[in-house]
């Protein structure tokens, strides 16, 4: 003997309609939070972008000082002449040239005033150029 349950057909009707209404309700919430998710991920992949743009342009920037810096120590040496330098050194923020005794430094005099600083010794003369001074003055004038 087969025995058939069978229900009314308003239960059978408020049981899919719950049904149909508790999907849509988890679908909406899933909705929103991976909305919010996604939301956190593109600031932090926005803020991610804006720290890199700012560490290229520190990089750009120490660049740009670093040939400012060779620049004039090239020209300083060109204005002493190659043969007569014994060494270059940059300290702090001061280019130090040491060269022979007998070196004639009107030509630096000129170019750099009180910003080059000279010692004269009896081994040789010792000349530090205040690059704080060239970097301002080259930097702002680009």
């Amino acid at each position: 003997m087969i025995v058939a349950v069978k229900t009314n057909s308003k239960k059978r009707a408020l049981i899919k309609l719950l049904s149909i209404g508790a999907v849509i309700v988890m679908f909406t919430a899933y909705y929103f939070h991976m909305s919010d998710e996604y939301a956190k991920q593109e600031k932090l992949e926005s803020q991610k972008k804006l720290e890199q743009l700012k560490l290229e342009e520190e990089k750009q920037k120490s660049k740009k000082l670093e040939r400012i810096i060779y620049r004039e120590i090239e020209t300083a040496v060109d204005l002493i002449g190659q043969r007569k330098v014994i060494d270059v050194k940059l300290i702090s923020n001061r280019a130090l040239i040491v060269v022979d005794p007998d070196t004639n430094l009107d030509a630096l005099k000129v170019r750099y005033g009180s910003a080059a600083l000279i010692k004269k010794g009896l081994k040789d003369t010792k000349i530090a150029i205040d690059l704080k001074y060239v970097i301002e003055s080259k930097y702002n004038a680009n």
